[in-house]
């Protein structure tokens, strides 16, 4: 593709868009390496000898542009996918049909779990994650058609969503490092336990930062036998006479120790 001022006039909006592409998605493909994807059984070559038109590599990185543009299903992902500039940096020769995207969706659906974990490990050894760990639960809207998924309430919206929740942990600069689907956007404790668990087995915190849904006896014990501080705002429930603190770890660290504080 031509850059000469005949064919793309010298103005900020021009600069802009080569500056998008060439620092988002585009970035983050450099440093990925994909190839684990072909290891997979599921994305096996075609026993009758076909040749594959479109890698699994190149599939992936088109189907995550699109989820960072918050473009879903094929037929939608099919046109984003058309621009020349978009499947070119994913690493394709020709844009992919909606057919090609649908497959390999559904194909991918047996194996997201262990590639989220392969790309957690990938990402852990070239980024320094920090010290500083979060977990929250956020929803996930999905299409109605979708008869698995259900009507559940935001609290934060104040307003019903369809659809599911995910309890999910991040490190430095966002990246998750954990994450779980449930029923609906409240965290209960198992899950929040098991989330976290997954979290400290890519590497440990040194605190561990929650909202007030996040104020569960046994996380806290937990983390703090991990060696790792937990941070989340006291809620006292239907207590009638419940501590002079804002965090619940103040009460744990009154108990034990005279010089730590928060």
């Amino acid at each position: 593709m031509s850059k000469t001022s005949s064919v793309l006039p010298s103005n900020g909006t021009v600069e802009l868009v080569f500056k998008t592409l060439e620092t988002e998605t585009k970035a983050l493909f450099e440093h990925l390496d994909l190839s684990f994807l072909t290891d997979y059984p599921v994305f096996a070559p075609d026993l009758r000898g076909r040749a594959r038109v479109h890698e699994p590599p190149e599939l992936l990185k088109g189907v995550l542009h699109c989820f960072y543009h918050d473009i879903y299903g094929p037929r939608p992902m099919a046109r984003e996918l058309h621009n020349e500039d978009v499947w070119r940096q994913c690493g394709s020769e020709s844009p992919p049909s909606r057919r090609t995207l649908s497959r390999f969706i559904t194909d991918f659906e047996l194996v997201a779990k262990d590639v989220f974990i392969e790309l957690v490990h990938e990402l852990a050894e070239q980024v320094p994650l920090g010290k500083l760990f979060r977990i929250d639960g956020t929803d996930i809207p999905v299409d109605q058609r979708d008869e698995d998924a259900d009507w559940n309430y935001d609290h934060a919206e104040d307003d019903y969503y369809y659809g599911y929740g995910c309890c999910v942990v991040t490190a430095a600069d966002n990246i998750p490092v954990a994450a779980a689907f449930t029923p609906a956007k409240k965290v209960d404790e198992e899950t929040a336990m098991r989330v976290t668990r997954d979290a400290l087995a890519v590497d440990t915190p040194r605190w561990f930062l929650g909202d007030s849904e996040f104020d569960m006896l046994g996380w806290h014990d937990w983390l703090l036998g991990q060696s790792v501080v937990p941070i989340a705002p006291y809620n006292p429930r239907n207590t009638d006479d419940p501590p002079d603190i804002e965090y619940r770890v103040e009460k744990r660290i009154k108990e034990h120790s005279d010089t730590v504080r928060l």
